[in-house]
């Protein structure tokens, strides 16, 4: 934003201490004069000419005083407000450092508590959490185009294959160019649903998890079936705020996530809503394969699977548990990932509760 220049920071305190301090000598020099030309002197108001030798004695002495404390103010001033606005200074360099592009900056001033500390405290928590949204959407943005070049390439091969052998039989290659073109379909509504949960543009109503729970066991359960899983789902009620539809895909992408990595027969999905004080907690737990807590730790990064063992009608786009993830930090909640001791995982989605004075 382009604005006219103006006086610094610096020099209106300079020119604000010096006025304060020349308004404080005026008012104290002008006390003096009232002391003596109002009260009377005893042995001295006899003496002829006496008004008018106090004033030429007073008006020299108040002059050298303004003088002094015009010049030790704008001085003294000046020292002053260099010093206080020294932090600020720091401040601006680190922001326009950021505004430059470099977020790895920290400002780190020394000192005890104070405003500018509490400010600069402040703003490189700031710069720390923009760095680590900027770098996770840089390897988001990688990943998504890694993931989309793919299809795009597959489908340029089979219509390459097409034209090169007209006599081929066009159902096979159809077949494949769509279940390539729903897999790309799939991963472009992922991604969009990813942005919209980080961006946090949705409408919150009240939501029972519970139901949630239910409506999408009871949407996946012909998957279960056809894995050779046992599906099972508990709770009580449990209120909170949030979007439907972004919570419903929430419960939907674990219930999913917990039936496709599995055992390859006799596996089980259990599936429990609860409340806990001030909050509310859906819990998804699945057996399998032994995951390392390392292994989990990566889970909820886009694009990352836990094995390579799935059916690749069911495969996913890989950002399963991260939309899980988005969407729920979208609704200030916290995502757990715990490693089961017998194989597979236990994932804890922590919300908070509706508000029950909400609805009085």
């Amino acid at each position: 934003m382009d604005r006219p220049p103006g006086l610094s920071v610096r020099v209106k305190l300079t020119l604000s201490y010096t006025g304060f301090l020349m308004l404080a000598g005026v008012l104290m020099l002008g006390a003096g004069w009232l002391f003596l030309n109002r009260v009377s002197h005893v042995g001295l108001i006899l003496i002829p000419g006496y008004r008018s030798a106090v004033v030429r004695s007073f008006a020299p002495t108040a002059a050298v005083a303004l003088t002094f404390l015009l010049v030790f103010g704008l001085g003294g001033g000046w020292l002053l407000a260099g010093r206080m606005l020294a932090p600020l200074t720091r401040i601006t360099d680190a922001t326009r450092m950021a505004a430059d592009g470099s977020l790895s900056h920290r400002i780190r001033l020394p000192g005890r508590k104070d405003e500018f500390r509490e400010l600069a405290d402040a703003f490189d928590t700031m710069l720390a959490r923009l760095e680590a949204h900027v770098a996770g959407q840089q390897r988001f943005a990688a990943n998504a185009s890694h993931e989309l070049r793919t299809p795009l390439a597959i489908s340029k091969a089979l219509l390459d294959v097409a034209r090169a052998d007209p006599d081929r039989d066009t159902g096979e290659i159809i077949a494949r160019l769509h279940a390539v073109n729903t897999r790309a379909i799939d991963l472009t509504e992922a991604l969009l649903l990813v942005s919209r949960a980080d961006q946090r543009s949705f409408t919150r109503a009240d939501v029972d998890l519970s139901l949630l729970a239910e409506e999408a066991a009871e949407m996946l359960l012909p998957l279960a079936e056809k894995h050779g899983v046992t599906l099972r789902t508990s709770g009580d009620i449990t209120p909170t705020t949030g979007s439907p539809a972004l919570l419903l895909q929430l419960t939907t992408n674990l219930v999913h996530n917990a039936i496709v990595h599995n055992l390859p027969e006799r596996g089980s999905v259990w599936v429990h809503a609860g409340a806990r004080p001030g909050t509310v907690v859906l819990t998804v737990e699945n057996t399998g394969e032994q995951v390392t807590p390392q292994l989990a730790a990566t889970l909820t990064e886009p694009f990352q699977r836990g094995t390579e063992r799935v059916h690749a009608d069911h495969a996913g786009v890989g950002l399963g548990l991260a939309i899980v993830k988005t969407i729920t930090q979208a609704h200030d909640g916290t995502l757990t990932l715990t490693p089961r001791p017998t194989g597979g995982l236990r994932i804890t989605v922590e919300l908070p509760a509706a508000d029950p004075r909400a609805d009085n």
